[in-house]
């Protein structure tokens, strides 16, 4: 229960209350990132492909929604940072998660490390204050 008054306490524009990783982060050049390289898939309203729930062919899901509709606050900071700079089937193995076919590029190679948290801030400043404090609850408490 301290840990939740704490976190409500903390501001949104920073990050903070997601964790550490996106304390003092560049809230809008996350969103101008976000537009450039992640809109064309995520769409510009964070809205996901249709039927993102529903694999192509080849067993490969749509991209899902980053709105507090899709399930991206569902898991902690690293991974999403993980998962973004690798691409999803790279991360999801260094985790021990094999098989899983994942239509998610690697943008390590396009992005700073900086830029992403900055991206991974700009999506979870959309989400409503309750689902933030939910995802908070899944990163590692900040020594």
């Amino acid at each position: 229960m301290k840990r939740i008054l704490i976190i409500a306490a903390c501001s949104v524009a920073t990050g903070a209350i997601a964790g550490h990783e996106l304390d003092d982060r560049d809230l809008a050049n996350g969103r101008v990132l976000y537009v450039e390289q992640c809109a064309s898939c995520h769409g510009a309203n964070l809205e996901g492909q249709p039927d993102w729930r529903t694999p192509d062919e080849n067993g490969v899901l749509p991209a899902p929604p980053h709105d507090e509709t899709g399930h991206t606050w569902h898991h902690d900071n690293q991974l999403l940072f993980e998962y973004t700079r690798l691409g999803g089937e790279e991360a999801l193995a260094a985790r021990g998660v094999t098989g899983f076919a994942s239509g998610m590029p690697g943008f390590g190679d396009a992005l700073t490390d900086d830029d992403i948290w900055d991206i991974l801030t700009y999506i979870r400043s959309t989400w409503p204050d309750r689902v933030q404090q939910i995802q908070a609850g899944r990163n590692p408490p900040h020594n």
